[in-house]
């Protein structure tokens, strides 16, 4: 286990730094991508002169512990240190052994894709109530069985779109110019100075599969180099530019010399390109996966390379990935790992699709904000796995007023007996919403007594149908 960090020391590097964000493509997002809290205004009231909203902060501990693994950007460890959270940092992952050890008296964890939140896990974390994820995927984390236990889960889907974007139009002309190829032969002294299958990709066709944001940059991005762009999607999409939506996978496979993948993780994408699909693909075509490991069949894409019928890919996610840097990427993790690894004009890389500075960034402030906002506000805008509940805030002059956030069991008559607790106080906004078993209230009541606030806790943490109680004030 690595140790932990100096904060300060953290938080002061990024003072200097020069960082540059891309604006985002205005476009609807693909099925499957959760809304993300960008995408909701924020409240331009307090932009106005007039009462300042209230600093609330939890009635049940004094501070608030968050961890964070992986060497999460700078930047949300100067947000969340600025809140004045107690902030413990790790450069890598924790094994899960390790994990339950450390996780105990958390009450939030920040990861990125190698840390694995198990239901283990979660049963030891008994403080714990929100995770986030600096990164796309949440498959790391089980959604359900956080739930359950009334810990909200947040990612950033989208932040990194620009870079993912760029990255698949690297790929695409390195693959087209077999520069991989032709660079490793020079590192080794060989010079081979060919033309035979190497192709401008001016007037060539690229098929985008998934024209959420990733997708849809990627198209402006392709149309700019002179690409013909088409794309599949399970929804209709407006197109950007002159793009064209074709009405089936297979349609598209058939009319595409590149095929870029952008889909998410779901029973319905895995081996979404296998042996058919690439029996569909041109004659000397080429695949890139810069979306998920499962999505494309390995054996089946190593069987396209080796026949011919594929002239290249790019592969940027992969089943089995290390926990950690070094040399792992192996036939112990993958049994066709040196297979792979072995075939031409192949582009592996590993997972680094958002690792740039300015994802990193931008991917360290969105999930630090839905932290924070979650922590101090009870505000689910954003979450993957919780009902997407959020009230306006209580203003500094109501001084005794508290925020009552409850995660309960979707079942009926559950709100008649909490409004029945609340109904000695005045109720000012309510608002509860439910997904699947897990449902969500938050209520401001005003003008509670110091006294009477320890009271309301306890009676609603005595339902048997509450999963979490918290009070702020």
């Amino acid at each position: 286990m690595s140790a932990p960090q100096s904060i300060s020391n953290i938080a002061n590097q990024i003072k200097s730094m020069a960082l540059s964000t891309s604006p985002p493509v205005q476009s609807s997002f693909h099925a499957g991508s959760p809304p993300s809290a960008a995408a909701f205004p924020r409240d331009r009231r307090s932009s106005f002169k007039g009462p300042q909203p209230k600093q609330l902060k939890p009635f049940s501990h004094e501070e608030v512990k968050i961890l964070l693994l992986e060497n999460v950007n700078a930047t949300a460890i100067e947000m969340l240190t600025k809140q004045g959270y107690q902030v413990e940092f790790h450069k890598t992952s924790l094994g899960e052994d390790e994990l339950i050890e450390k996780i105990k008296d958390v009450h939030a964890i920040g990861i990125r894709s190698k840390t694995k939140i198990t239901k283990r896990v979660l049963e030891a974390a008994k403080n714990l109530t929100v995770i986030g994820c600096f990164c796309i995927g949440t498959n790391q984390v089980d959604l359900e069985a956080a739930a359950n236990r009334g810990v909200a889960v947040f990612n950033s889907p989208f932040s990194n779109s620009r870079s993912v974007a760029e990255l698949v139009i690297s790929e695409i002309i390195a693959l087209a110019r077999q520069m991989c190829d032709r660079s490793n032969e020079m590192h080794k002294g060989v010079w081979n100075k060919v033309s035979a299958g190497c192709w401008e990709v001016r007037g060539k066709t690229l098929g985008i599969v998934g024209y959420g944001h990733i997708g849809s940059q990627l198209s402006v991005l392709a149309e700019a180099m002179g690409l013909r762009v088409i794309y599949y999607d399970v929804v209709p999409l407006m197109a950007i530019g002159n793009a064209n939506q074709i009405a089936s996978l297979h349609e598209l496979l058939g009319a595409s010399d590149f095929v870029s993948l952008h889909v998410p993780e779901l029973p319905e994408t895995k081996n979404l390109i296998s042996g058919p699909e690439l029996a569909a693909m041109k004659q000397g075509s080429y695949l890139l996966n810069n979306a998920r490991g499962t999505v494309v069949d390995i054996p089946a894409l190593i069987s396209a390379m080796k026949s011919g019928k594929l002239a290249g890919a790019a592969i940027d996610v992969f089943p089995n990935e290390p926990a950690k840097n070094g040399e792992f990427f192996t036939s112990d993790l993958n049994e066709w790992a040196a297979e792979l690894c072995a075939l031409p004009n192949l582009i592996l890389t590993p997972h680094i699709g958002g690792s740039t500075e300015e994802a990193q960034s931008m991917i360290g402030v969105e999930v630090a904000e839905a932290l924070t906002k979650y922590i101090n506000e009870g505000s689910t805008i954003g979450a993957v796995n919780f009902p997407e509940v959020a009230l306006r805030s209580i203003s500094s002059h109501d001084a005794h007023s508290v925020r009552v956030c409850f995660v309960h069991r979707n079942i009926p008559g559950v709100l008649r007996t909490v409004n029945d607790i609340l109904g000695s106080y005045n109720v000012e906004k309510q608002f509860s919403d439910s997904r699947g078993d897990i449902a969500y209230l938050i209520a401001d009541v005003a003008d509670v007594g110091t006294d009477a606030v320890k009271t309301l806790n306890d009676r609603l943490e005595g339902l048997e149908y509450n999963i979490r109680t918290s009070l702020l004030y």
